[in-house]
């Protein structure tokens, strides 16, 4: 019985072997535990400054005891752990402790946000800054997301001139369109004005010659005849 229990059993992993593979390994067949800086690689801004670092996470199944946490990379061997907390369950508030003392955390589980604020910014905050997640229902699959801060005296000024003068342009042809309606629905308005008061001329006139035809005739038949 053994015997032919373990063949079928072969023979089953053999018809069906992908299905047998997730059922040995527990290998999830959905996507894992995404971490995303909203596709941002690079921020830029002033010193003395108060910066959003921006961080969410995604799983296709949810998440259960979800941990994570915020580290700034010193170096190529050393990184300082700015935050860390967990989230119990979906929707679950998230319990964090913060090691720096101007880092915010402003995330929000019922948004999947897990971002920071670092407020009033020097030089030597410029560098690598990673958000870790690992989600516990996910078998504590991990992901990790890095974004880079750089510190300037001076914000770049953008170069508005082409954008002012195609807007120039723009509302020029505007205004242009705009003239040429009003003129012609004018234009219209006269015409329409002159017409009406040539076809009032032609009906008064045709009265007045009624009048003058057949009611003098009336009254030419309506005369007594003269006695004799």
């Amino acid at each position: 019985d053994r015997s032919q229990q373990m063949t079928q059993m072969h023979i089953e992993s053999i018809q069906n072997p992908v299905t047998s593979m997730a059922t040995l390994t527990g290998v999830w067949s959905v996507g894992g535990l995404d971490v995303s800086t909203d596709k941002l690689t690079l921020i830029e801004a002033k010193n003395g400054s108060t910066v959003l670092l921006p961080c969410t996470y995604y799983s296709c199944i949810g998440i259960e005891q979800l941990y994570f946490n915020w580290q700034y990379k010193e170096n190529e061997t050393m990184s300082t752990k700015l935050c860390e907390g967990e989230i119990a369950l979906e929707g679950a508030h998230p319990k964090v402790s913060v090691f720096h003392e101007r880092v915010e955390f402003v995330g929000s589980s019922e948004k999947s946000n897990i971002s920071i604020l670092l407020w009033n910014i020097t030089f030597e905050d410029q560098g690598q800054y990673s958000c870790f997640a690992r989600n516990k229902k996910e078998k504590y699959r991990n992901n990790t997301a890095t974004i880079t801060l750089r510190v300037v005296d001076q914000m770049k000024e953008v170069d508005n001139t082409l954008t002012v003068i195609i807007v120039s342009v723009l509302g020029g042809v505007i205004g242009l369109v705009i003239i040429v309606m009003v003129i012609k629905a004018l234009v219209v308005h006269f015409l329409q004005k002159d017409d009406a008061k040539t076809k009032e001329c032609l009906v008064s006139s045709s009265g007045n010659d009624n009048t003058e035809n057949g009611l003098s005739g009336a009254k030419a038949d309506n005369k007594a005849t003269p006695k004799a």
